[in-house]
């Protein structure tokens, strides 16, 4: 008996560190190489098959940096992660926050994922929540925040993001919802994508609600308090 279960444990952590090796050859390889696709499109994908939904399709149109307005990069940080640009991963100020605020709300618990988290997430993980889940990402999101630059995580959400049913991606996303590419983006269609992203399947940038009307505003406003485009050259997110 203690055999079988040494053997099984062995093969375990061969499988363990031959996966973990595999991940962080993906780690250097994307840090160069546009990402195909990510684990919650093909997640998505294969729901659809299993629910014999075959006109869905999981799309996305890799575009880089230069292709993307500064705009909807500011209004990702400014909606979902203001303090981006400083910590490592996770946002501890953040952390306390929700913790006291769910502690008070069992009702409406509230997340405190930083863009970084929610990276690892999308591209290599799965939704939903689970302890497994978030003790892998818990470890991946300080190697990722190593190895690659600020820029090149905002760049990497932005291409694998859910803004819609099918429509991953910023480019997708701007030529789906204002018939136009990334790079054109305004300041005002920036923030209403950003206002989705909580929830892609409840909130439409297509046709947005009062709550994503207000979401939008608030947005903005935040865009403006940050200091515009300016936040991102002060920071080193864009060089221009």
């Amino acid at each position: 008996m203690l055999t079988i279960v040494s053997r099984l444990w062995r093969g375990l952590k061969k499988i363990t560190i031959s996966l973990l090796l595999v991940w962080f050859c993906t780690v250097i390889v994307f840090k160069y190489v546009p990402v195909p696709f990510s684990a919650v499109m093909f997640e998505r994908q294969i729901s659809a098959w299993l629910n014999l939904n075959f006109s869905y399709v999981s799309s996305s149109t890799w575009v880089s940096e230069k292709q993307i307005s500064p705009y909807i990069y500011l209004a990702v940080i400014a909606s979902e992660d203001q303090n981006f640009p400083h910590h490592w991963g996770f946002d501890l100020d953040a952390i306390e926050r929700a913790y006291k605020h769910n502690v008070n709300n069992k009702q409406s618990i509230r997340g405190a994922s930083t863009i970084s988290q929610q990276t690892v997430k999308n591209l290599w993980l799965w939704d939903g929540r689970s302890w497994v889940r978030k003790g892998l990402e818990t470890v991946m999101t300080p190697i990722m925040e190593l190895m690659w630059s600020k820029q090149r995580i905002l760049t990497i959400y932005l291409n694998i993001a859910e803004f819609g049913d099918g429509v991953f991606g910023v480019e997708e996303a701007s030529n789906k919802f204002f018939n136009k590419p990334a790079s054109q983006l305004s300041m005002s269609e920036a923030a209403l994508l950003a206002a989705v992203l909580p929830n892609p399947h409840r909130y439409s940038a297509k046709s947005p609600s009062s709550y994503v009307l207000r979401r939008q505003a608030w947005i903005l406003n935040q865009m403006h308090l940050l200091g515009g485009k300016n936040f991102l050259k002060v920071n080193d997110i864009l060089s221009e």
